[in-house]
């Protein structure tokens, strides 16, 4: 196996942005494959799910918003903790932003990790962090959190905010919309894009996937991927979601059942996946992550451990060189 450039320093093409709409209230923001934003238009308020990782970024999707709406945007929901995901909610402020709501979960893994978290991603994909220097210090802080669930009002619309299960990390969150039956998922689904893993909880994700098809949503907006538009899109984003958390975690638990050592069950997880899924968007980047958090589940240790950016390039290192 040849070294492959750390996760994605390489990954320097700009993508096409696309501003898809969903519904009468639903928007998805969305650009072949990078980290997406969820809108949602009510009658009197916009919700943001996930901020993109800079305000830079972020005012991007600002200005698409105010291409549909002048209501201020009140509420921005974190689907979970990455900072890929959180550290542009700065923002915000300007357009009306009021509250910031995470699960208690998601709270306290940005308390425990969040700065090491911060740290590795920048590292991992500086591409996705365009003119860091706009994140403020510290960290992106909810300033609502909730546990199982918690049901907002945008005049007449009804939008729940809900923890379903772990799997992405333990504190995802998704956000459903059950008048219009369009639900954002964040990194628990992806679509024609490799799940990232590395703070993942293997054994619970199929059942939370579960959990989403339950709801029956007509629409669903991925972590990463083209918006799903239909039921059979949203069940084909479902199981390649699921294949893929499945099929890893087979390969990596015989090999740890057999005692192997780490850098022949990555080797092994590699060749199983590469022909199904290396395809896929950060397949290369995300391998390493993964089969490492599922290796760590397989023997002895039951939560993620913590990535930094040190730890990355050590176990890069130890996979890839």
């Amino acid at each position: 196996m040849n070294t492959k450039t750390f996760a994605s320093a390489a990954d320097l093409d700009v993508k096409q942005v696309s501003f898809d709409q969903l519904s009468d209230h639903a928007y998805a923001y969305t650009a072949e494959g990078d980290p997406n934003t969820g809108i949602i238009v009510g009658d009197d308020a916009v919700m943001v799910i996930d901020t993109q990782a800079t305000p830079v970024m972020a005012e991007d999707v600002i200005r698409r918003i105010r291409e549909v709406t002048d209501k201020p945007i009140k509420y921005v929901t974190l689907s979970h903790y990455h900072a890929v995901r959180v550290l542009g909610a700065s923002a915000y402020k300007a357009e009306g932003c009021e509250h910031i709501i995470a699960s208690q979960d998601t709270y306290d893994l940005i308390v425990e990790r969040g700065e090491q978290d911060k740290a590795s991603e920048i590292g991992r994909f500086p591409r996705l962090f365009q003119s860091v220097e706009s994140v403020p210090d510290g960290m992106t802080w909810p300033t609502i959190t909730f546990t199982g669930k918690m049901t907002l009002w945008l005049g007449r619309l009804e939008v729940q905010i809900l923890q379903l299960g772990r799997g992405h990390t333990k504190g995802d969150t998704v956000v459903w919309l059950p008048q219009d039956k369009v639900l954002f998922s964040g990194d628990l689904v992806e679509f024609d894009a490799t799940p990232y893993a590395g703070d993942a909880y293997f054994q619970d994700w199929p059942r939370t996937l579960d959990a989403i098809a339950a709801l029956k949503p007509e629409k669903l907006v991925p972590g990463r991927g083209a918006a799903l538009q239909n039921a059979a899109e949203v069940q084909a984003g479902l199981a390649g979601t699921r294949g893929f958390i499945s099929d890893l975690w087979a390969e990596v638990k015989a090999g740890a059942d057999g005692k192997k050592d780490l850098r022949k069950v990555y080797e092994a997880a590699f060749a199983k996946l590469q022909p199904k899924y290396g395809h896929w968007v950060i397949f290369n980047h995300c391998m390493p992550f993964d089969v490492t958090r599922a290796y760590d589940e397989a023997s002895d240790h039951a939560d993620p451990r913590i990535w930094t950016a040190e730890r990355d390039r050590e176990m890069w290192l130890e996979l890839e060189g």
